[in-house]
């Protein structure tokens, strides 16, 4: 059977990106014939290693050089684009003849349903519902965001098969009778779980405002730190200054930041499925994070391998904090189970709902 992922660029190192990968490695390696079709890769080296079956094309649209400019500027070169964008994707459809088209939510969204090529077609949404509300744009921008939002509805409805990632979201969208829910599978399995007697708080990811570190690093004013470690995992948009006993920079090895954490804290605003509560599970770390939209009410058995905090709750985050770090049995008992439910990401299991679903379009 030939698939034919579409994505803006496979060039970062982003949840994404490495979900993406990992799926296309697994498929290619079961008898698919996977194709990556990119719009902005232009040339950069892919973020992740890609099994040598897989075949990548790149469109060269550059979508991503109007990003950051002024609406005018969307709107004048927006459709251009899109033209030459139905254009080239029509040509790759008609040359690798897939079985399946899958869409990545990217900028092919709206083009792939009124292409007519013989392959059936999936999207697959790596955020939330509310996702384009949340970026809490004003003005004009609002307005549009508001509209994307309504329309996306009526997109997913013109799919084969809509894929949202958790039970959570699946409730926000009207009941379609296109949706599925398929999770991302966990990207490791460690041999055994980390030791949790370590003093160190572990956050990971990308600096922004999404992440939320800046309410982290609110609550971790708030309470008695000493002798314990915060490391922010990531890179991206400048935090500020921060404590002395606040660690930030990338990482080299993040799964020896999970073995020598004593717990994960998530502070984020919005996600889809955070892979970071993935990863903590399957190294056996607890969590505390906020109850946000969307993932961590899918992913944590509150009281059981962690903590949810109310949305914005910075009191309650700290204090979520301050409770693992004064009780190393609650660490363990919590750590225990999230390394037992792990198991419902495992790569295995998540990729063969997958082959189900592709079998039944074919």
């Amino acid at each position: 059977m030939k698939l034919l992922y579409c994505i803006n660029g496979f060039y970062r190192a982003a949840g994404m990106e490495r979900v993406l990968a990992d799926k296309a490695n697994w498929l290619a390696a079961h008898g698919y014939v996977v194709t990556i079709l990119t719009t902005d890769q232009l040339g950069r080296p892919d973020a992740f290693p890609l099994d040598p079956r897989v075949e990548k094309y790149d469109l060269g649209i550059n979508y991503e050089s109007n990003n950051g400019g002024s609406l005018l500027d969307k709107l004048l070169h927006y459709p251009a684009k899109q033209r030459r964008h139905r254009s080239a994707l029509a040509a790759r459809l008609s040359e690798i003849r897939p079985d399946i088209t899958i869409s990545m939510f990217c900028n092919e969204v709206n083009l792939l349903p009124r292409m007519h090529d013989g392959s059936r077609k999936v999207l697959e949404i790596h955020f939330s519902r509310f996702k384009r509300l949340q970026y809490g744009r004003r003005g004009l921008w609002a307005l549009i965001d508001r509209f994307r939002s309504r329309q996306d509805e009526k997109l997913a409805a013109r799919y084969d098969r809509f894929v949202v990632l958790t039970e959570e979201d699946k409730g926000y969208w009207p009941q379609l009778p296109n949706l599925r829910v398929i999770p991302n599978p966990r990207p490791f399995t460690l041999p055994e779980p980390a030791s949790l007697d370590s003093h160190t708080l572990l956050a990971v990811g990308r600096y922004t405002h999404q992440k939320g570190f800046d309410l982290l690093l609110q609550a971790w004013k708030m309470i008695d730190t000493q002798g314990w470690t915060l490391r922010i995992a990531g890179s991206g948009d400048p935090l500020g200054a921060v404590p002395d006993n606040v660690i930030t920079g990338p990482s080299a090895n993040i799964q020896e930041e999970y073995r020598n954490a004593a717990f994960l804290v998530m502070s984020s605003r919005y996600e889809g499925l955070p892979m970071v509560l993935l990863e903590a599970q399957a190294a056996g770390l607890p969590v505390v994070s906020f109850a946000c939209k969307c993932g961590p009410k899918d992913v944590i058995t509150d009281g059981e391998d962690g903590i949810l905090i109310p949305e914005g709750d910075i009191e309650g985050l700290a204090s979520g904090m301050k409770r693992l770090m004064d009780d190393i049995n609650l660490r363990r008992n919590m750590g225990a189970a999230a390394f037992r439910n792990s198991v419902r990401y495992d790569k295995e299991r998540i990729m063969h709902q997958w082959d189900s679903l592709f079998h039944e379009l074919s």
